[in-house]
């Protein structure tokens, strides 16, 4: 078949839209196989296609890069019909810049000056890495902290250079950052995704649809004997416990085929118990009585080990520092304590915490952040080191919160029957509002949830659980079943595809898919 003239070729488009230039197409592909390995399939190409990954010109010059021949390649630049001469003066730039430091490792100190003197600083490009190598010079001590020339440097050039010259050095992963990218954009376009990336087929466009969402009744579990007012699933995904007005804990542990089973009932309290929580290892959890005692139990023999209390004084919620070291609580006298596993109280701070029924807490996994209702529309972030406080400030009277996975977001349930999901890196900000549960009399708990936690779940008091798009605040399902207030949910992290929500019936559901 006769070929196209090479300026028809250049110009000839492909794809249902005719949007993609055939010569950068095949070019991408080439580059791809070579870097898959796949160099005689690569070089195949470029025979059958008539099209070659790089000119003469730029052969040559990422030759002369990768055998160090600093001057050659410099020269070669000049030939490959850049016209930008930023461009150029950029390349230029890394060339040299490896040419310094190839002659600092040899000792040649005056020749490397003279480079930087007279061949870098007038390209006038990236100052501040010029003063980095004129330090360099100086102290010596500081040459092999800078990126001394080597083989791995010269390839590390060859990395920059391709950023800088895509044109002429195709970039070696080009082919599947594209591929990436359009999987991303059908991906981020779902609002029911929740599968990992790995289940993502480049044979089909992607669509997960709302059965990947766990909206199907797989259990309901029944042990306690009166409502149940909080849950939560272990860091591994392997157990969950839950606590209830029965004045009881109860750990379930979740089976490798998805079954909940009954692992421990935990009696001690004199009071509902109204949260829980465990260890950063799970090997632990703790279980805080309504302005009772906290206690510590062992999650595998259900052994009750410590029980944490402040003569006079009910505490009010539970947390754990990141090294599971300590243990933390909120006490009715708007003081933090925390305790060793020992039982020795180890920090009190006081005037944090306000007199609430329900108080929630969260620590960020430096422990260096400590968050807990400050007032009934605020909630303190406490940097215990700094000694530092900021206050997020709502409109309306808070009931709970929970903090993101990343330790970035917090989601705040209000009496208006509104959840805010707030930013707090950097300036306080709320980012997102989800709206359509019902909230009236009772303390209603959501969660972040799914795969890379891109859902908010919540409790209501019609008996329904909500689910939304955590980007786009949609209400994407409601779920059915529970007979009394739905008070708590939590969503396995280690499975985005199982959810458990706590109700005033007495029973625990587990949503999954069928």
């Amino acid at each position: 078949m006769a070929r196209l003239p090479s300026s028809q070729e250049d110009r000839e488009m492909i794809g249902p839209k005719g949007m993609i230039k055939k010569q950068e197409f095949v070019k991408v592909m080439t580059r791809g196989l070579y870097c898959l390995g796949y160099e005689q399939s690569g070089a195949l190409l470029q025979e059958e296609s008539g099209i070659q990954l790089h000119s003469p010109a730029a052969s040559l010059f990422i030759q002369q890069v990768r055998d160090r021949k600093w001057d050659e390649s410099l020269v070669t630049l000049r030939t490959i019909g850049l016209t930008d001469e930023t461009i150029v003066k950029s390349a230029s730039f890394l060339i040299l810049e490896q040419k310094f430091l190839e002659l600092l490792t040899e000792e040649r100190i005056m020749d490397a000056l003279g480079t930087l003197r007279d061949e870098i600083v007038p390209l006038s490009v990236n100052l501040e890495r010029v003063h980095e190598l004129a330090a360099c010079v100086i102290l010596s001590s500081q040459h092999t902290g800078l990126g001394l020339s080597s083989q791995d440097n010269v390839k590390q050039a060859l990395d920059k250079l391709e950023k800088v010259l895509p044109v002429v050095m195709i970039p070696g992963r080009r082919l599947e950052n594209l591929v990436e990218q359009a999987l991303d954009v059908q991906r981020d376009a779902c609002v029911f995704h929740n599968i990992s990336n790995s289940e993502l087929s480049l044979y089909s466009d992607h669509l997960c649809g709302r059965k990947q969402i766990p909206s199907q009744t797989l259990q309901v579990l029944e042990a306690h004997k009166d409502e149940v007012w909080f849950l939560q699933f272990s860091h591994s995904g392997n157990f969950l416990a839950s606590s209830s007005k029965d004045k009881s804990a109860v750990i379930w542990e979740v089976k490798d085929n998805g079954e909940v089973l009954l692992k421990h009932a935990l009696n001690g309290h004199q009071e509902p118990v109204s949260m829980i929580s465990w260890s950063p290892n799970d090997s632990h959890l703790l279980s805080c009585g309504q302005e009772e005692v906290v206690i510590l139990w062992d999650v595998i023999s259900g052994e009750r080990l410590r029980v944490y209390e402040k003569a006079g004084v009910g505490l009010i919620s539970c947390g754990w520092f990141p090294d599971g070291k300590q243990v933390v609580s909120g006490l009715k006298d708007k003081s933090i304590c925390s305790w060793d596993l020992d039982g020795k109280e180890l920090e009190c701070w006081k005037g944090q915490l306000i007199v609430n029924k329900i108080s929630d807490m969260a620590i960020t996994h430096d422990g260096k952040i400590i968050m807990t209702i400050y007032k009934e529309t605020a909630i303190l972030l406490f940097d215990r080191e700094a000694k530092f406080e900021r206050l997020i400030q709502e409109d309306e009277v808070i009931t709970s919160f929970s903090l993101s996975e990343d330790n970035k977001f917090l989601l705040i349930n209000l009496v208006n029957q509104e959840i805010h999901l707030w930013s707090i890196e950097g300036d306080l900000k709320i980012v997102s509002k989800y709206e359509g549960h019902k909230r009236t009399r009772f303390v209603i708990r959501s969660c972040f949830g799914g795969f890379e936690q891109a859902f908010i779940a919540s409790g209501s008091e019609d008996s329904q659980v909500y689910i939304w798009h955590r980007g786009t605040g949609e209400l994407i399902v409601i779920l059915p079943g529970h007979t009394g207030s739905v008070n708590c949910v939590s969503w396995n992290p280690k499975n985005p595809r199982m959810l458990a929500s706590a109700s005033d019936d007495r029973t625990i559901r587990i949503w999954g898919m069928i």
